[in-house]
């Protein structure tokens, strides 16, 4: 989820606590709970600081190592320890307690998301997405905040927040029988279709659609049930050329892939002698665009000139960044 979802949900498991006793009863262990659950929703999140080095960098570890299983152990050990330190009268055990649930919590909502996590590491580096909410979720963000301002005009918190998390339980079990139905809706539309991709949007009923035969790639949204495709690509194997094999060394080159389970490759030829790969995300098709991409440009003995990973939404931004980047972005 975003950084302001988690964070009405650090206040929203802070007002929660209150159904402990402990908590309930004593105004400096509710206040060290509270900074626990809102610093133990963010604190997974930390990796973000990765994009101050590069993209590649980002793409490979975000929702990585600080989202595994050790993570979420020692996080709240972490976050616990300082506030043992700032607020020494604190009941030290429901702190950390409580904090370990906005951890876990944390990394649980993000398995939900298209992007997903890393989870289950150190026992797998395997990308646990289920891709049923989208990163921002209008209706998740929206109750968390109605159910703050219930509770800053006199609603019990307990019962406000106990209400909500039931409330959103239900939606998740909705959103999985929409998924359900569109990947349906899909499997008619492409009898031969062998991997298909359904990631949702902020619009309730509309989801992005990226499906594989045998033959082709299809690009497409659905609304409801009905599935529009909108492009249609022939599924063409990159060629084992040295041009390829030099480009493929490249970080940016092999973050994409480690983060792309469906794109398509172009060569070209471009000014000053260079030769350009381009991969192209198919998940991500926005106003007839597909913005995530990795490019690489190479020389005639085969040098990476310059390369980039990331979102680019125009031609001119993307030369912008390999000029910037020359190779380290």
């Amino acid at each position: 989820m975003d950084s302001g979802t988690h964070f009405v949900m650090g206040i929203a498991l802070g007002g929660l606590a209150l159904a402990d006793p402990v908590v309930a009863s004593h105004p400096m262990t509710f206040a060290a709970v509270m900074a626990g659950t809102i610093i133990g929703q963010q604190a997974p999140d930390i990796d973000t600081v990765l994009k101050l080095r590069n993209n590649a960098i980002y793409i490979r570890h975000h929702r990585g190592i600080t989202h595994s299983i050790p993570a979420v152990l020692i996080w709240p050990l972490l976050i616990t320890g300082v506030l043992a330190l700032v607020l020494p009268s604190s009941d030290i055990f429901h702190v950390w307690l409580w904090t370990q649930l906005a951890v876990f919590l944390h990394v649980f909502v993000d398995i939900f998301n298209a992007y997903g996590t890393q989870a289950l590491r150190p026992f797998s580096k395997k990308w646990v997405a289920l891709a049923v909410i989208n990163t921002f979720d209008p209706f998740i963000f929206g109750i968390h905040c109605l159910g703050i301002l219930l509770w800053i005009f006199g609603a019990d918190p307990v019962v406000t927040f106990s209400i909500m998390y039931f409330i959103i339980v239900l939606y998740y079990i909705l959103r999985f029988s929409l998924q359900k139905a569109v990947k349906s809706a899909v499997h008619r539309e492409i009898k031969d279709e062998e991997f298909v991709i359904v990631a949702p949007t902020m619009k309730f009923f509309q989801w992005k659609v990226a499906a594989k035969s045998k033959t082709h790639f299809y690009v497409g949204r659905s609304y409801r049930r009905t599935v529009n495709i909108y492009d249609k690509f022939k599924i063409e194997p990159i060629p084992k050329t040295a041009l390829v094999t030099a480009a493929l060394k490249d970080p940016n080159i092999d973050a994409f892939l480690s983060f792309s389970p469906i794109h398509r490759w172009e060569i070209a030829e471009i000014e000053n002698g260079l030769s350009e790969l381009r991969l192209i995300d198919l998940r991500y098709r926005s106003n007839d665009h597909y913005p995530f991409v990795a490019v690489a440009h190479l020389d005639q003995d085969l040098n990476i000139v310059n390369s980039y990973t990331g979102w680019i939404f125009s031609e001119e931004k993307l030369m912008k960044k390999l000029q910037i980047g020359a190779g380290n972005e």
